[in-house]
């Protein structure tokens, strides 16, 4: 009952606080003072750093190292992410650059955890 109960809780705060971000975005600091696109790129700006708050929750209170594993490979999805969507907006192209070195990143690190948790040495 506990669980459920927390379970509601939170579906309905995570769903007011995205309504919040549709229906009224906050000013950004990422943009100049009047671009055309602010409000779609803000309200994407500030889902992608929802979303990474509570990947960044899961991966402190993952219950598995499997699932924490899961968490952090979002999490660098959607750092990549946020790096095109900042490139979009900015119009800077070093943020791909920036996206694609820490997609790599990502990736090994994945592949080394993964590795690690199979119990299998690097160089297998």
């Amino acid at each position: 009952m506990m669980k459920t109960l927390r379970w509601i809780l939170g579906t309905v705060a995570l769903l007011g606080i995205i309504a919040l971000i549709v229906i009224m975005p906050f000013r950004s600091v990422f943009f100049a003072a009047n671009p055309t696109h602010i409000g779609f790129v803000g309200r994407i700006i500030y889902i992608l750093i929802l979303s990474s708050l509570m990947v960044l929750f899961r991966v402190m209170q993952g219950p598995t190292a499997a699932d924490r594993i899961v968490a952090i490979d979002i999490f660098g999805i959607l750092i990549v992410g946020l790096c095109a969507v900042l490139s979009i907006a900015t119009g800077r192209s070093w943020y791909i650059d920036i996206g694609i070195a820490w997609a790599l990143q990502s990736f090994i690190g994945t592949l080394a955890l993964a590795k690690y948790l199979e119990g299998r040495s690097f160089n297998d």
